[in-house]
C-alpha cells in the first residue's frame, strides 16, 4: 500500500488520520509542523503528502511551495486538509487537492484512494482572481519572512551584547584576583627565601606546596586575560630581542614539578644555541607551557614526554610530543576551538578549561607562525612517541603589524 505523509500540528488530528488510513493498510508518517515535514519528505519520498494549511511556523502554504521545487517529488500529489484556507490559493501554489476540516471518516480513505489513483482538482476562478490570490499569499510568505528577519536581528543583537558583558567580566575578574594576589607572591617570596626568619624543615615544603599553587592561579589568570584577547578578537603584543631556546627550557622548567609528580620520563632533543628571535617571549613562554600542560595532563603516568627543538629557514619550531592516547582524526580541528575538551574524565582528574590550544595557536599565529597537530607523531632522540604530537612555530622576527590572530 502506500506511504503517506501527514503534516499536522494538532496531535488529535494525526491519530484519527493514522487510524483511518493504518486500518486501509497504508504507512503513516507524521510530521508535526511544516519544517520536519520538508524534511521527511525529502528523506523518505512518500506516496502522497496531507497538509494542513494553517501549521504554525512555515505553514501548509510555503511547504507546499518548497516541496514543487524539489524534483524527486515531482509527480507526488499533495492534498490540503484544513478547517480554513482558500482552495484557489492551494491549488495556485501546487495542492493537487482540497479536502476541509472536520473531515468526513467514512469517506476519507476512499477520497485519498482518489487521489493515490491520479485524481487532480483545478482551480474554478479566473486567471485575475488567481493572479490576486497569489500576490496575497506571496505577500504573506514576504511578511512572515520579515518577521523572521526581525526576530533573528534581534537575537544577534542580544548575543552581542552577552558577548560584550562576557568579556568585560573576563577583564575584571582578572583585575579583581590578580590585584590581592600580587602582596600574597611577595610575602610567600620572603617566607621562602627566609627573610622574615627561619623555617623549619616541614615549614619549608608546606611554603614549596603553596608557591606550586600560586602558580597555578597565576597561570589561570593569564588565561583568563588571554581569552580576553581571543572574545575581542586583539591580542596584544610586546616585542623584544629572546633567545627561542633559553624560552622553551624555562618553560620546561615551570612545568618540572608536574612531569616529576605523575613520574614522567622527559625527552630533549635540542640544537646548540642561542637561537635569537624577536617577539613576545612573554607570551610565547606561555604558548609553549599550554603545549606541555597538555602532554602532562594527557600522559599516562610513568609515559614519556618529547621536546624537539630546530630552526627553519625563517623560523623556530617547537614540537611536544607524548605517549599518550592521541587525538581522534575527527577532532583534530574541534581541539583548538576555545572551551572545547576532548576527554572530560581527564580534564575533570587534571583541571583545565579548554581554552589552552586555542590560545597557543592564536599567539603563534600573532607571532607569526601557527599550532599545528602532527598526525603521525614525532621522533624525538630516536624514540617514537605515538600519542599526541603538536608543532608550535614563530617567525624569528615576528611581525610588527599584526594581523588579527584569529584568521
Amino acid at each position: 500500500m502506500a506511504r503517506v505523509l501527514h503534516i499536522e500540528d494538532d496531535p488529535r488530528n494525526r491519530l484519527l488520520v493514522r487510524k483511518l488510513l493504518s486500518s486501509d493498510g497504508h504507512e503513516v508518517i507524521d510530521a508535526a509542523d511544516g519544517l520536519e515535514g520538508v524534511r521527511l519528505a525529502l528523506a523518505q519520498r512518500p506516496d502522497i503528502v496531507l497538509v494542513d494549511l494553517n501549521i504554525p511556523g512555515l505553514d501548509g502554504f510555503e511547504v507546499t511551495l518548497r516541496l514543487r521545487t524539489e524534483a524527486s517529488l515531482n509527480g507526488v500529489p499533495i492534498v490540503a486538509i484544513t478547517a480554513e484556507g482558500d482552495r484557489d490559493t492551494s491549488f495556485a501554489v501546487g495542492c493537487d487537492g482540497f479536502l476541509q476540516k472536520p473531515i468526513d471518516a467514512r469517506n476519507f480513505a476512499k477520497q485519498v484512494a482518489a487521489y493515490l489513483g491520479g485524481r487532480r482538482e483545478r482551480m474554478m476562478s479566473t486567471p485575475d482572481v488567481q493572479g490576486e490570490r497569489l500576490r496575497i499569499q506571496s505577500g504573506r510568505i514576504v511578511a512572515h519572512l520579515e518577521e523572521k528577519v526581525a526576530e533573528l536581528s534581534a537575537a544577534n543583537e542580544r548575543l552581542r551584547e552577552m558577548e560584550k558583558l562576557r568579556t568585560e567580566f573576563y577583564r575584571n575578574i582578572s583585575h579583581e584576583l590578580a590585584t590581592p594576589l600580587t602582596p600574597i607572591v611577595g610575602y610567600l617570596r620572603m617566607l621562602m627565601d627566609e627573610e622574615l626568619g627561619e623555617t623549619t624543615k616541614a615549614q619549608r615544603k608546606a611554603l614549596r606546596a603553596m608557591d606550586d599553587c600560586i602558580r597555578r592561579l597565576r597561570s589561570t589568570l593569564d588565561n583568563l586575560i588571554d581569552v580576553t584577547g581571543l572574545e575581542t578578537g586583539r591580542m596584544r603584543f610586546f616585542h623584544k630581542d629572546y633567545d627561542f631556546l633559553d624560552t622553551v627550557r624555562r618553560a620546561i622548567a615551570w612545568h618540572a614539578d608536574a612531569f616529576a609528580e605523575r613520574k614522567l620520563t622527559m625527552l630533549e632533543e635540542f640544537p646548540r644555541g642561542p637561537l635569537p628571535g624577536y617577539g613576545d617571549s612573554d607570551r610565547l613562554g606561555r604558548a609553549m607551557s599550554q603545549l606541555l600542560d597538555n602532554a602532562a595532563k594527557f600522559t599516562p603516568e610513568g609515559g614519556i614526554v618529547g621536546v624537539l627543538v630546530r630552526p627553519r629557514e625563517n623560523a623556530y619550531e617547537l614540537i611536544v610530543a607524548d605517549t599518550g592516547a592521541g587525538v581522534p582524526k575527527e577532532l583534530a580541528d574541534r581541539i583548538f576551538e576555545p572551551f572545547y575538551q576532548v576527554d572530560g574524565s581527564a580534564t575533570r582528574s587534571y583541571g583545565g578549561t579548554g581554552v589552552g590550544l586555542a590560545i597557543a595557536r592564536r599567539v603563534a599565529r600573532g607571532l607569526g607562525g601557527d599550532v599545528k597537530l602532527l598526525p603521525e607523531g614525532a621522533q624525538i632522540e630516536g624514540m617514537f612517541l605515538g600519542g599526541a604530537a603538536f608543532s608550535l612555530t614563530v617567525a624569528k622576527r615576528a611581525p610588527t603589524v599584526v594581523v588579527d590572530p584569529n584568521g
